[in-house]
């Protein structure tokens, strides 16, 4: 039972960081601004990023834009990305998985299993937190962005998804010096999630050997 548990909480992960499926350089002039003017001219700036993650899983919901529930599960990695649509986001803790598009299709490798699961990117990524690192700059044509409230020199940014076609029933965005310092993510379904960013750095070097993944040898593959 335990490794059918841990291998469904695995999937979850999965599935947020794929739907999301992630600057240590300040921008001049932004550090007081407002989260919206923070966040535009985040968006209009970079074009590649990378950096460290941590993720926690909450059990309970939230309330309000600053209050979280009690943590289910943790875990942290690396991401590096190239819009649109290109990233490379790994898992590290507690157990390795890695999740990569090259910009038209997102290969994600479970290490434990040695197991790749081939999905289409398409446009599942428009309304999804993926869009608001790894997507283009129309944010604004999938999301409604309204100003929330700044605390702890955290200015909060709300984006609520057109779509209706989404797991995810709002998107919080906390700015601080002009580079996202945390989302969370409420789905559906009332659950939320943490994603925390360290060391963001803007504009990086492209990784060596870009976005393509080649499959580890002996890898079983599933295409869905």
């Amino acid at each position: 039972m335990k490794v059918i548990g841990n291998l469904m909480q695995k999937s979850h992960i999965a599935k947020l960081a794929a739907s999301l499926a992630l600057s240590a350089m300040l921008l001049p002039g932004i550090a007081s601004a407002s989260a919206l003017a923070q966040f535009k001219s985040f968006v209009s700036s970079t074009k590649s990023a990378k950096g460290d993650f941590e993720q926690e899983l909450l059990n309970a919901k939230s309330n309000g834009a600053n209050k979280v529930g009690s943590p289910s599960s943790k875990s942290s990695g690396t991401f590096i990305f190239a819009r649109p649509g290109k990233f490379i986001w790994t898992y590290k803790q507690p157990y390795e998985q890695l999740l990569q598009a090259d910009g038209e299709t997102l290969f994600i490798y479970d290490k434990d299993l040695n197991q790749v699961t081939i999905k289409k990117l398409g446009d599942a990524l428009g309304s999804s937190p993926a869009a608001i690192l790894f997507g283009s700059n129309d944010l604004e044509k999938n999301f409604i962005l309204k100003e929330g409230e700044a605390k702890d020199g955290v200015e909060w940014l709300e984006a609520t998804p057109k779509s209706k076609e989404t797991t995810f029933a709002q998107i919080d965005i906390g700015m601080r010096n002009g580079v996202p310092e945390i989302m969370k993510l409420q789905d559906t379904l009332g659950g939320t999630s943490l994603l925390t960013f360290k060391n963001f750095i803007k504009n990086p070097p492209a990784p060596a050997g870009g976005f393509k993944f080649v499959p580890p040898k002996g890898a079983d593959i599933l295409k869905e």
